[in-house]
């Protein structure tokens, strides 16, 4: 079979697949579509290995504009089990309602290859669009979506080159940081996240913000980078609190590692606020009906939900991107108190 031999490096179309076969095109587009019921006649599946020979891979962006709009959102997150991306997915599908539309999710680890996986899947089962929070910084997976013409939009992180509705995160780090500097605080402690994540990025740029516009000098030890989780809270405030000039508060760019530092420092003896104030961000609500209540920074996740379903419903030039900001506001309470040691 002479196209068999085709070059590899160019894309294999329908057209290809059904002269190889001796069919038609809408006999070939028919017997491999996934939504369909799969036919296990002779000639369907010989369809379907010509088309595996030749490495036909399916537009799935195309099939989808012809098809028409469906009214399905794709969602992808890391975790459901996050609280933020819990919210994050019920906000979205209130705003979907609202729209007429209705959502599905995805949860992938934050790995890269699933979120790539995810994408393909949610858009063969008819997803006019998706809306991610897995970004990352120069993100591999999102350029390949815009060169496939794939409209989807970015929310709570963000990269170098997509639409995006998130929350102002460096205003947000800012806010948390100056709160501890008025209460009295000089050394202040950062639970910074992973350095791939335009959140924790924008939080601690807020915190050296605040902290150089006070004339505090920063040390580096006093940063110590992890995930998001809980135990990743806990290992970070370990390692603060090791150190001979340790701080006496800290802020934790997420909700969940702060669990993980009140969790330590209760472990150590520490009490908060006493012996160390503490802040996290998103106030997810567990955290004000904690045994010490958590000062946190309270994300707008309503307020960025809409902001991505109203960006996934413009057309997008390739000119620039646009990006929503929602205001994150402080919410006090026990956890922090003034600091008149030192």
């Amino acid at each position: 079979m002479n196209d068999q031999s085709k070059d590899k490096t160019s894309r294999v179309t329908l057209h290809d697949v059904a002269s190889a076969a001796g069919v038609s095109k809408s006999t070939v587009s028919r017997m491999l579509d996934e939504r369909l019921p799969s036919s296990q006649s002779t000639r369907a599946v010989r369809v379907r290995q010509i088309a595996n020979d030749l490495g036909y891979v399916r537009d799935v962006s195309a099939a989808s504009l012809r098809r028409g709009k469906t009214g399905m959102i794709g969602v992808i997150v890391p975790r459901l089990t996050d609280t933020v991306m819990a919210m994050l997915y019920e906000s979205l599908t209130r705003a979907a309602v609202r729209a007429g539309l209705f959502t599905i999710v995805a949860a992938t680890e934050d790995d890269p290859d699933a979120v790539r996986h995810s994408a393909d899947i949610l858009l063969r089962r008819g997803a006019d669009g998706l809306i991610l929070a897995t970004a990352r910084t120069n993100d591999v997976v999102t350029r390949e979506l815009a060169e496939k013409g794939v409209p989807y939009v970015l929310t709570l992180r963000t990269d170098e080159h997509s639409p995006a509705s998130v929350g102002d995160d460096k205003l947000g780090g800012y806010l948390a940081t100056r709160y501890l500097i008025d209460l009295g605080h000089r050394r202040i402690g950062l639970i910074s996240g992973p350095d791939y994540a335009s959140s924790a990025i924008g939080r601690r740029q807020g915190y050296l913000q605040a902290m150089q516009e006070a004339g505090l000098e920063v040390d580096d030890k006093w940063i110590v980078g992890s995930s998001f989780s809980i135990d990743a809270g806990v290992d970070a405030t370990d390692k603060l609190m090791s150190l001979k000039n340790r701080p006496t508060a800290i802020f934790s760019v997420n909700d969940n590692t702060a669990i993980g530092a009140l969790s330590k420092l209760a472990e150590l003896g520490l009490r908060v606020p006493d012996d160390i104030s503490l802040i996290g961000y998103n106030d997810v609500p567990v955290v004000s009906h904690l045994p010490v209540p958590l000062t946190s920074v309270r994300v707008p996740f309503d307020q960025i939900a809409s902001g991505a379903l109203e960006l996934l419903s413009m057309k997008m030039t390739d000119v620039e991107f646009p990006v929503r900001l929602a205001t994150p506001t402080l919410i006090p309470r026990r956890s922090t108190k003034r600091w008149s040691q030192d």
